[in-house]
């Protein structure tokens, strides 16, 4: 018999990332270390090629990337039913190994941005096994339905066999966690209205999401608790019953029935083995009804619904393409729902370095992501490059403060239509006010600028700070009216967690002692003492 060698050994010992709560914040722990994922999520056909995908990890690494996101293919990894096929996968993970990165895995199962094209082509053609959706018309969609048993015991073998193949060939946890299928929803209609569905909409409610409504009352989202409370916030009945035949009361109904699937799906994965999972959502555009943007997904608003029907996802990520960054991303941090953003902007927005900062510095998150990362191949001035070296830098003080209340983070509020709010932020932070400007404090600043500053302050001690990021200019204040001033100012890097002294900044760059600002065109980190008088 053949032992393993001590390296495999070493590397099989390895425990399983999984998640915790530190203080108010969720992190991954990885090597029984909290992980920070600075991501980066491949194009949808990027993995499917080992020859082509080996080429990317290069840049990648060059980028400061540590954790690349990557599809797998329900149709690619199972060829004929039953018969698995992991050739793509084992080559992703070794060369992953090879290039020191971690992976995230996205499962292109029954469903990929709502449509149904990653299916087996048994399953697409064997529509009477595995019916389709259908619109209102009664018209079939490329959407496979989520009524179906069968579906969802195909995709839950095909999943689970994979899942047991990572367990079996992956000791050394190079995968951190699984997103299960990606951005769900229905079109063009609010709703599946094939006959299994119709069916499910007149039977009754299920007990479990009506006992969640109950015991979370004070907390549900105003719609939910509009639609439940206007009929009575019954305990038992019908769809229509519970909550009406409006396309909000539909919404929820369809949003039930695809996290039942969903957390079928990823408890059956789970089984075999128990990574980290989560769902990714589309988020819906003002104005824009359900089914005019793919209904029923994991959107805040119905968030009270994904949590009560699927309980074995671990989180309800976002996906963002919209200006309105700051906006939606607080909705996604609540104390039941860690945020994680695998599918930013695409790279060569301006704002990716200010959102990934905003993200990690403000609202805990376990990572940043941005969308088509093999594109910064081509973009050697990316300032994501930059903002990801110095979170990098940052990450042992990061994750130490992560949930403690002694870390801020800042990024210039935009609106939908991309109106930029130029104000200020206010906020208290170790004792003392903090005003947070992104504006050029000596010029003009364009939209596109604010846009792509931001940055974190955090509190490393008594009237010490660490001020990190991209044109921030940070004035201290103190609440009982004294006068705050500078004692040191020094602008450095971290090294092996430990701060190392660079310039010191006591003259015209903190303008004589009045507040620490960062330069606007690059991303940089500066350590302050204060001290006060009157």
């Amino acid at each position: 018999m053949l032992l393993a060698s001590p390296a495999m050994a070493a590397a099989s010992d390895a425990p399983v990332p999984h998640l915790r709560k530190q203080g108010t914040a969720v992190q991954l722990i990885v090597d029984n270390q909290p992980f920070l994922v600075l991501g980066g999520e491949l194009h949808n056909s990027s993995a499917s090629y080992l020859p082509s995908l080996q080429k990317l990890w290069k840049p990648l690494q060059e980028a400061g990337v540590n954790t690349v996101l990557a599809p797998v293919q329900w149709d690619q990894v199972e060829p004929q039913e039953g018969r698995f096929d992991f050739t793509v996968l084992d080559g992703m993970l070794k060369q992953a190994r090879a290039s020191n990165s971690r992976l995230i895995l996205l499962w292109f199962g029954a469903w990929k941005n709502s449509m149904s094209t990653y299916m087996p082509a048994f399953v697409k053609r064997d529509q009477q096994r595995f019916p389709r959706a259908r619109n209102r018309a009664g018209e079939a969609q490329d959407i496979l339905s989520p009524f179906s048993a069968a579906t969802l015991k195909a995709d839950a073998a095909a999943f689970a066999a994979m899942m047991a193949h990572l367990k079996q060939t992956d000791p050394q946890r190079t995968v951190l966690m699984v997103q299960v299928e990606n951005e769900i929803g229905m079109l063009p209609d609010v709703r599946d209205y094939s006959a299994p569905a119709n069916a499910a909409f007149a039977g009754p409610v299920p007990a479990q999401l009506t006992a969640y409504l109950a015991a979370n009352r004070a907390t549900l989202h105003p719609m939910v608790r509009k639609l439940w409370e206007s009929h009575g916030g019954r305990s038992a009945g019908s769809w229509g019953e519970v909550f009406g035949d409006t396309i909000e009361a539909q919404e929820v109904f369809q949003a039930w029935y695809y996290a039942a699937f969903t957390s079928e799906l990823a408890a059956a994965g789970k089984a075999a083995y128990g990574l980290p999972m989560f769902v990714n959502v589309a988020l819906n555009r003002p104005g824009k009804k359900p089914g005019e943007y793919p209904s029923a997904g994991p959107l805040p608003h119905l968030f009270d619904i994904w949590k009560a029907a699927a309980p074995a996802v671990d989180i309800l990520a976002i996906d963002t393409y919209f200006a309105n960054f700051t906006e939606w991303a607080r909705q996604f941090k609540r104390p039941d729902n860690p945020l994680f953003v695998p599918e930013g902007n695409r790279i060569g927005r301006p704002e990716l370095g200010a959102n990934a900062f905003f993200s990690i510095g403000e609202l805990d998150a376990i990572g940043y992501s941005p969308f088509g990362i093999e594109d910064i191949e081509r973009a050697p001035n990316d300032p994501l490059r930059g903002a990801y070296a110095l979170l990098r830098q940052m990450t042992p003080l990061i994750m130490q403060a992560q949930g403690r209340g002694v870390m801020r983070g800042f990024k210039a509020s935009v609106s939908y239509d991309g109106v930029v709010d130029p104000a200020p932020a206010k906020v208290a932070l170790g004792g003392y006010q903090l005003e947070v400007s992104l504006a050029n404090q000596w010029g003009k600043t364009e939209s596109l600028e604010f846009e792509a500053r931001g940055g974190l302050v955090v509190q490393t001690g008594d009237d010490e700070f660490v001020v990190a990021g991209k044109g921030l200019t940070v004035t201290f204040r103190d609440p009982d009216g004294a006068t705050v001033a500078i004692e040191k100012a020094t602008e450095g890097h971290f090294k092996d967690g430990v701060w190392q002294e660079e310039r010191w900044m006591n003259g015209d760059q903190t303008h004589q002692g009045r507040h620490i600002r960062l330069d606007g065109e690059r991303w940089s980190a500066q350590k302050v003492k204060l001290y006060k008088f009157r």
